[in-house]
């Protein structure tokens, strides 16, 4: 979970997709890119990761509409808004991912500059494997190339008895407690019900797909898409040398974004938005 978000007004959209509304949050490029007469403005996707929302990208979407960009961040469904059911196989990586490009065609944006983050960075390459052509360039923000290892596995076995044993709102309590530092009120409350609000049975899911997911690589850089990988230099979840080796084999360029732990969208807004407009530009 992250807790380095600062909450930002921002409404809630829904898309009418097969397996119902998805939510997500939409601004247009705050440029004169895309008026009557010019092309039309690139437009940028948000994938979150486990635990998080749309939300988790809101420090993105000024710079990035200033940047002539449309900003798009999706609740994958089962987080937050999107409400899933409780069939588990709606939550794994190859339905999240077949969702992702349905909302993707629905959007009619034309290709898109997706960008992943953690658990979101896996979903975000099957989609991009699956369906290349709807996608402009593809970035890899604080993810992996197979799946979570480690510490942070540990911690999630940990506490997963919790949510059979007593609940949402403990384990809850129990993920807050061990976070570092202590969110304000309005903060700690938007996620507490962020937490209570998504599906328990994509909670568990989810939390094996990303300890599971295969090593795909080799898939991915056979689409030929512009990929781009990018971390904070103090990535606690797949560490810095494990994302520069596999930027290494994609053949793409590698960012190190400094002052960030596992969420530079949340942590340092300014310094990841200029990492992706550069990176968008240069397509």
């Amino acid at each position: 979970m992250s807790l380095g978000i600062t909450l930002v007004p921002l409404p809630t959209h829904r898309l009418a997709l097969s397996g119902g509304d998805l939510a997500y949050l939409d601004v247009a490029a705050a440029s004169s890119v895309g008026q009557a007469g010019g092309p039309a403005a690139a437009t940028a996707v948000f994938v979150p990761g486990y635990t998080g929302s749309k939300e988790d990208f809101a420090l993105l979407a000024a710079p990035v509409a200033a940047g002539g960009v449309r900003f798009v961040a999706i609740d994958q469904r089962g987080q937050f808004e999107s409400v899933g059911p409780d069939d588990p196989a709606t939550y794994r990586i190859a339905a999240l991912a077949a969702e992702l490009n349905e909302f993707l065609t629905a959007l009619g944006a034309g290709p898109v500059h997706l960008v992943g983050h953690s658990f979101g960075g896996l979903v975000a390459r099957a989609a991009a494997i699956a369906e290349p052509g709807a996608v402009a360039s593809l970035t890899l923000l604080g993810s992996g190339p197979a799946g979570l290892s480690g510490a942070r596995v540990d911690r999630m076995r940990a506490l997963a008895p919790l949510l059979d044993s007593h609940g949402p709102e403990v384990l809850f309590d129990a993920i807050l407690g061990r976070a570092s530092g202590t969110p304000d009120d309005e903060l700690t409350a938007f996620l507490r019900r962020r937490f209570l609000a998504s599906s328990l049975t994509a909670l568990r899911v989810m939390g094996d797909e990303v300890v599971a997911e295969p090593d795909r690589i080799e898939e991915l850089r056979a689409t030929g898409l512009p990929i781009l990988v990018a971390c904070g230099e103090q990535d606690d979840a797949w560490d810095p040398p494990t994302q520069r080796s596999m930027a290494e084999r994609l053949g793409a360029p590698f960012t190190v974004i400094a002052g960030a732990l596992h969420s530079p969208a949340a942590e340092r807004p300014a310094e990841t938005a200029r990492v992706l407009l550069d990176f968008w530009r240069g397509r």
